[in-house]
């Protein structure tokens, strides 16, 4: 297929790659071209604009920030709605809030444009091993149009039902794994705090009942005090930000997540947000020392 491709960063430029190498005729556009630089000197071509990406494309995949970037994205001047031909999709993988996937897919229906919105699981690692989760919120047909696509980035592709279900089932995700990563940070500081191995704790945990992914991941990171971003903190604050502001529009309860959000608040406070989300103990680390003080 012909695939366009916007989001070049951590996730995006492997996943691009993997499109590629599937055998699809790929272009991209990047609003910094330095971010297409690779690609572009491997024979890649990079469009002018967003809109000349969507003309020349039957798709185009996008996977950037915020619900904000991808409305300029498709709709701004020169966005992907004044290139695509009739018949084009547009899949989003970015994590945006589900009324804005709606209102994207509504947008572009409104064209002839089908969308999906398929936010992803799995980080950097997942993304360069192309065995992401993707969560698709579509219309049956359209997602089974570009489901060769999703298959070349993800190693599991889950219906969860019409546009903006993928978003929830996005914010779900978010909210498990971010409190397993503060459960992780808090057992780290309790172990900490009683003065034992917490290497060796963590070695106990992870063969046992509370063993996880979480925990092996951001345990040895919290463990070697390596807070080098494998995902963006800021980025799991803007998560959390759409999903609290979700829950209160719904008047669903979310207790769990309420204080793991006011952690991610003290987390970005104390400007750790370019760090990885393993600066949840830091975070306790900080109140403890107040206290102590």
């Amino acid at each position: 297929m012909k695939v366009g491709f916007i989001g070049l960063g951590v996730m995006g430029e492997p996943m691009a790659r993997h499109l590629r190498a599937a055998g699809h005729d790929l272009a991209v556009w990047a609003r910094r071209p330095a971010s297409a630089a690779a690609l572009v000197a491997e024979g890649v071509p990079l469009c002018a604009t967003p809109a000349e990406l969507a003309a020349r494309s039957e798709v185009v995949i996008t996977i950037v920030t915020a619900s904000a970037d991808v409305d300029a994205l498709a709709f701004g001047p020169d966005g992907l709605a004044a290139g695509f031909a009739p018949g084009a999709i547009h899949v989003d993988m970015s994590t945006i809030a589900p009324a804005m996937a709606r209102s994207l897919a509504e947008r572009h229906a409104a064209r002839g444009i089908g969308f999906v919105d398929a936010p992803v699981s799995g980080g950097g690692q997942g993304a360069r091993d192309a065995t992401l989760a993707i969560m698709a919120g579509a219309e049956a047909d359209v997602l089974e149009r570009v489901r060769p696509l999703l298959a070349a980035m993800g190693k599991r592709i889950v219906h969860i039902g019409p546009p903006g279900a993928g978003q929830v089932a996005k914010a779900c995700n978010q909210m498990i794994m971010v409190a397993a990563i503060q459960a992780c940070a808090e057992a780290m500081r309790l172990a900490d705090a009683h003065g034992v191995d917490v290497a060796a704790v963590r070695t106990a945990l992870s063969g046992g009942s509370a063993g996880s992914r979480v925990l092996e991941v951001m345990g040895a990171k919290m463990v070697e005090r390596d807070f080098a971003a494998g995902v963006e903190a800021r980025l799991h604050h803007k998560d959390f930000a759409l999903l609290m502001d979700e829950a209160a529009r719904l008047g669903a309860p979310l207790p769990v997540a309420a204080q793991v959000w006011q952690q991610l608040n003290a987390l970005m406070g104390a400007g750790w947000g370019r760090d990885d989300t393993s600066s949840l103990l830091r975070v306790l680390e900080a109140a403890s020392s107040r206290g102590a003080g």
